[in-house]
């Protein structure tokens, strides 16, 4: 029987049956660690025994580990209600589903993010290996994918590292934005029994059960990294070409043509750009869903729990897979350096060498300007060129690694 039957007097018909029910087993063992702090509350006002308290922890603790064995229930809330027995009768006292909801969803996401800051930081120290073994190797740098000036690939991926970090930060806030509790709600006014508030209680029984900010958040969070990743994709995906050939993929991590012999295809990386506009949809979807909905809780709080989980496996498969590839390119750095010979890259340093022999920098800049024009630009003597960025690229390095150690 559905938690809410009481009030009806007929089943529901299949159809709405089939309609209602929420695909949500992934809240299992979320939901069981919500429920052994409700039981406790219980067990604190008197409304649980001892063993009655015992009994619970002990099947929720199997329930969280074996699962619920394909039990046909309108959700994975109402089934742990069932599989508690006859104490699970006494257990929704002072709580509603919706609560109940909210509490599971938060843990997850809580959990969602630490994964997503294990599998970031497990992509940013491959990236940062790479760029310690590429620190000095000569590549030009671009803006609007012209070649502009050199750089060195240690700097250009110590980039890719930077947005990482900030995604990182995203996730942890997300994070502390899951903590708070809301247990105690109820549906949507509280309860009358003298039950004691769980820790981190929130502080309006509406917004407890309301609230979804903290999955926006974790959605956003995602929608930003793979952004980010897509970028990532996108430059590998050119570097990979003949057009390019800055780099090689390795065969584990690229796959073949059908028809094509010859072909070696960056599916990864492009599956991971593709993934992007697929996670901005979800965010997207979820903030359509939630804003009008008047207070306190309505059912279309439902559709928070589809793009949440499945924005946690994307995360999961993108970063991962991702660390695979960048740690098995293999870089050609005579096509690097050969793509670096153009004198026209070191103009800005022309200019700036007139700079410093006192002329003012945009006379200088039409100076160098024309040169190139008239294609009779010569570079600057060579010599040591700083590398750009505080410190230079193995300053940075250091400290990056120092970040994601």
């Amino acid at each position: 029987m559905s938690l809410w039957a009481g009030r009806v007097t007929r089943p529901l018909a299949p159809e709405v049956w089939d309609f209602l029910r929420a695909d949500d087993h992934e809240l299992l063992p979320y939901d069981c660690e919500a429920t052994a702090v409700h039981a406790q509350r219980l067990h604190a006002a008197g409304l649980l025994d001892d063993a009655e308290l015992l009994d619970v922890k002990r099947t929720l603790r199997v329930l969280a580990e074996v699962g619920l064995h394909g039990a046909d229930d309108e959700d994975v809330h109402s089934a742990i209600e069932r599989l508690l027995g006859d104490v699970g009768r006494k257990i929704h006292a002072g709580r509603s589903r919706n609560d109940q909801v909210a509490a599971a969803l938060r843990l997850y996401v809580a959990d969602a993010c630490r994964d997503a800051v294990t599998g970031i930081e497990r992509l940013a120290r491959t990236i940062l290996a790479r760029a310690d073994e590429e620190a000095d190797t000569a590549m030009p740098g671009y803006t609007h994918l012209q070649r502009a000036q050199p750089v060195t690939v240690g700097h250009h991926l110590l980039a890719w590292v930077e947005m990482l970090d900030r995604d990182r930060a995203r996730f942890r806030f997300a994070a502390e934005q899951s903590a708070p509790s809301p247990l105690g709600g109820g549906a949507l006014a509280g309860s009358t029994l003298p039950l004691p508030a769980p820790a981190g209680q929130m502080r309006n029984s509406l917004d407890a059960v309301a609230d979804r900010d903290f999955a926006t958040d974790y959605l956003y969070a995602v929608a930003v990294l793979f952004g980010h990743l897509s970028r990532i994709g996108e430059e590998l995906c050119l570097w990979a070409t003949s057009e390019f050939g800055f780099v090689r993929l390795p065969d584990d991590a690229a796959t073949g043509s059908s028809m094509m012999p010859q072909k070696l295809n960056p599916d990864v990386a492009e599956l991971v750009r593709g993934k992007a506009g697929t996670a901005l949809g979800r965010l997207t979807g979820l903030l359509a869903v939630v804003k009008g909905l008047p207070l306190a809780y309505d059912r279309d709080l439902q559709e928070d729990k589809t793009p949440v989980f499945a924005a946690r496996k994307d995360t999961a498969g993108a970063l991962g897979a991702l660390a695979l590839l960048i740690g098995g390119i293999e870089f050609d750095r005579g096509r690097l350096a050969a793509a670096c010979s153009d004198p026209a890259l070191l103009a800005t340093d022309a200019a700036e060498a007139l700079v410093r022999d006192g002329v003012p920098f945009r006379d200088a800049h039409e100076q160098v300007a024309a040169s190139v024009r008239e294609r009779t630009f010569e570079a600057p003597e060579a010599g040591e060129r700083p590398s750009p960025g505080p410190g230079g690229v193995h300053d940075a390095l250091h400290e990056a690694a120092a970040r994601f150690a």
